[in-house]
């Protein structure tokens, strides 16, 4: 009973296996869910700081400066510090970047294409809404 009708149990064990899916389509352009969402966000954003970044991903600047390494490394994205401004660093795609992740988008749809024909229209924006007014509130 517990484990059916926690909210919980349920949207961790429904993400494991929708990344996996995922993942599993996307082997061949060598990113992982993770790494295209990530790169969508730089793609996509008008604020190329970090910490917007940061609070579009909903992670912390340490796990996201974490999960960026790897991009880096690979010449996926370049992070910089900002002439002006020392402190502010800045992510952008790099050429290279964009390419691959214009590469692994027809994987990525093909997937969508198999959830959306598995969950109700609408349910994942649904959720996310539902999820953006959760808040946990220290005591």
């Amino acid at each position: 009973m517990l484990v059916a009708s926690c909210a919980g149990l349920s949207l961790r064990q429904a993400a494991r296996r929708v990344t996996l899916l995922h993942d599993e389509a996307l082997k061949d352009s060598g990113l992982s869910l993770a790494q295209v969402g990530l790169m969508a966000l730089i793609a996509t954003s008008a604020d190329d700081r970090m910490a917007a970044l940061a609070a579009r991903a909903g992670l912390d600047p340490s796990t996201l400066s974490r999960n960026l390494r790897g991009l880096e490394r690979e010449g996926l994205i370049e992070i910089v510090t900002v002439e002006k401004d020392l402190r502010r660093r800045a992510v952008w795609l790099t050429e290279s970047g964009l390419r691959r992740l214009q590469g692994a988008l027809p994987a990525w749809r093909a997937t969508q294409a198999r959830i959306a024909e598995l969950f109700p229209a609408n349910l994942m924006e649904r959720i996310a809404a539902a999820s953006e007014k959760l808040t946990v509130r220290a005591e």
